[in-house]
């Protein structure tokens, strides 16, 4: 494999393993010292929830790339509506909202066209073998 297809073919997957670390990290958020340890426990699996459809996704992508390349691209753009509206009612700025919108949804979008092109870019060196 080339060094520009291995790069197409990893920088996806790298990419949505760091920002589904990362939104697992809004998961801590779910820790109060108004229940018990078992309640904390609930709620921070129910928190995790999102990260593990992503993980779901990502194992579906690692098989079978243009599947789930387009399974991230479709997920981040049907969610930013909702991140961004959801921001938006929370801090009413239009710039904070887009970043939010941008840190949280932008990254899977990417990771969704590269497993795209990684998928098309395998699939043309396979036939011009």
């Amino acid at each position: 494999m080339k060094t520009s297809v291995k790069i197409i073919h990893w920088t996806p997957r790298i990419i949505v393993i760091i920002a589904t670390l990362f939104v697992s990290m809004f998961a801590l958020d779910s820790f109060t010292s108004e229940r018990t340890f078992i309640q904390n426990l609930g709620a921070f699996f129910m928190h995790l929830i999102p990260s593990f459809v992503l993980i779901v996704l990502l194992i579906v992508a690692w098989k079978k790339e243009l599947i789930g390349g387009i399974l991230f691209t479709v997920a981040g753009l049907l969610l930013s509506p909702y991140i961004y509206l959801h921001n938006y009612r929370m801090n009413h700025s239009v710039a904070t909202s887009l970043l939010a919108l941008l840190i949280i949804t932008f990254p899977f979008i990417v990771a969704g066209i590269l497993f795209i092109i990684s998928h098309n870019l395998r699939k043309n060196s396979q036939t011009a073998s």
